[in-house]
């Protein structure tokens, strides 16, 4: 199996997809971070929704999108990589063109808008995936798959930081913000498209084909990594929901530590995910996966302590173990899609990924309704469930006996970030 044993930064563009996609994944990201995180507020101050009636759309389009997701998978397998990357962003641009003609008081043109939205970020994160799988292989793919996420991030934090200075404008600020949210869609998806890749579906090395990457025989059977991938994706959703959630409404601390807990996971992301990605692949991906799950469910007992504290140092002690969290969510994303890919033939390779997404999806839909569910009931319940539920997850992905799974350090030296 082969290991990118120098990453450089020219190195890590070119198994990206290349210098072109890279600025296509900037510029889609930044178009986002504009207006993903604000969409309710759109519709609530700009089209004078009800916030019940906002949020129900926008949760009708979520499940939307999970559903085209099957179709994305075959889609992707006939060989049409860039293509669907460039038809992701083109299908929020014509959301958001909905969203910008949407009449004041129309909800069910808001609900149309929403639903294209949906579609496309549902359908994003697989086809960016298949489309690294067909450049890069082994430990490159891991760490290009890392990078990408680590771009995005970075795009989504800056286009979010950028409309909350602009907020004070009012729905005009916001209706400027959702017109270069879809130009940035369109410019991503031209770029997109301009990209050349060797091959529709490149074929592995050898040596990956016969204990890797590429592996030609029929798909893996996922069910036990499927389902635990959705209780693992409630940590993405911990740093928005839940832990605001625990230090406003428990420990009733000013809602500053909710911004600076969000932004350190941003930054912590963006700075740590390509060199923790590089440094566990001397392991194999299903143990950095089982890893993952144990950090996390120790960072929710690390909570749970932390509300035991009262006010006064509960708030600081959730924001240390946060970072915990964070480096949870970090091996987690940094293994996970990519031992999808790495278990997944090159042939049923965007089906394996888009039932991964799928997966993700779910957890990311449900989480919210678990976690305001569970938090009621007390810090126990919630974080104890939480925990509890990830060491059953982890556990689950440890026993897996995929063999094709091996640890690039085992014959390989160690990777190393320059």
């Amino acid at each position: 199996m082969s290991t990118l044993t120098t990453i450089r930064p020219r190195s890590l563009v070119r198994a990206s997809g290349g210098p072109r996609y890279a600025v296509a994944l900037a510029v889609d990201a930044l178009g986002t971070g504009l207006l993903r995180p604000f969409l309710l507020l759109y519709g609530v101050t700009v089209l004078k929704l009800s916030a019940p009636v906002t949020g129900t759309a926008m949760t009708v389009a979520v499940v939307a999108g999970l559903l085209c997701m099957p179709a994305v998978g075959r889609w992707l397998d006939r060989g049409a990589r860039t293509t669907v990357v460039a038809a992701s962003m083109l299908v929020r641009a014509l959301g958001v063109a909905l969203l910008l003609a949407t009449p004041v008081g129309h909800v069910w043109l808001f609900a149309a808008a929403a639903l294209f939205l949906g579609i496309g970020n549902q359908a994003w994160p697989a086809a960016h995936a298949a489309l690294v799988a067909s450049v890069a292989h082994g430990r490159d793919r891991d760490a290009a798959l890392a990078a990408g996420r680590a771009l995005r991030n970075a795009g989504l934090g800056v286009g979010a930081l950028i409309a909350t200075a602009c907020l004070a404008g009012g729905t005009t600020a916001l209706r400027a913000l959702a017109a270069v949210t879809g130009l940035a869609y369109l410019v991503a998806a031209a770029v997109t498209r301009s990209v050349r890749l060797p091959s529709a579906t490149v074929t592995a090395p050898a040596e990956e084909r016969d204990g890797g990457d590429g592996l030609d025989g029929p798909a893996p059977r996922m069910r036990a990594l499927l389902a635990a991938n959705v209780v693992y994706a409630f940590c993405l959703n911990v740093p928005e929901i839940a832990l605001p959630l625990l230090l406003v409404t428990q420990l009733h601390a000013s809602p500053v530590w909710s911004a600076a807990v969000f932004v350190a996971n941003t930054v912590l992301v963006v700075t740590l995910q390509v060199p923790v990605t590089v440094l566990l692949s001397r392991y194999s991906r299903r143990t950095v996966l089982a890893l993952a799950g144990v950090v996390l469910a120790a960072s929710y007992a690390g909570f749970l302590a932390a509300t035991s504290l009262g006010p006064g140092w509960g708030a600081p002690a959730v924001a240390a173990v946060s970072v915990l969290c964070t480096v949870g969510e970090i091996v987690y994303a940094g293994s996970a899609t990519a031992l999808v890919t790495a278990l997944a033939p090159d042939r049923l390779l965007g089906r394996a990924v888009a039932r991964f997404e799928l997966s993700t999806g779910f957890g990311l839909a449900v989480s919210p309704a678990v976690i305001t569910t569970l938090a009621p009931h007390g810090p126990t319940a919630l974080w104890g469930s939480l925990a509890g539920a990830t060491l059953l997850s982890a556990g689950a992905v440890a026993r897996m006996p995929y063999a094709c799974d091996m640890p690039a350090g085992a014959a390989q030296p160690r990777p190393s970030v320059k």
